[in-house]
């Protein structure tokens, strides 16, 4: 079942212009339309609040190394100079 030719792709949109009628078939697509922009903006905002997220976690980890690396090396110059 590989994608429909030329003749059944005419068939299929005279179905539905008989079934739906002239005047409804742009307010469906218009509405079938908007239904896709609200899905992409949703998608979207779930992928920038997850990057968000990830980029919160990464900072305390980076955060923690380098107040450990200040430690150390606070530590070493204490020791030296004893």
């Amino acid at each position: 079942m590989g994608m429909p030719s030329g003749i059944e792709i005419v068939i299929i949109v005279l179905v539905i212009l008989l079934f739906f009628g002239a005047k409804r078939i742009p307010e469906l697509a218009r509405g079938l339309g908007q239904g896709i922009k609200e899905f992409r903006k949703a998608s979207d905002d779930l992928k920038r609040e997850i990057d968000k997220g990830a980029e919160e976690e990464k900072e305390p980890a980076e955060y923690k190394r380098t107040e450990e690396k200040k430690a150390k090396s606070e530590s070493e110059s204490e020791s030296d100079k004893n």
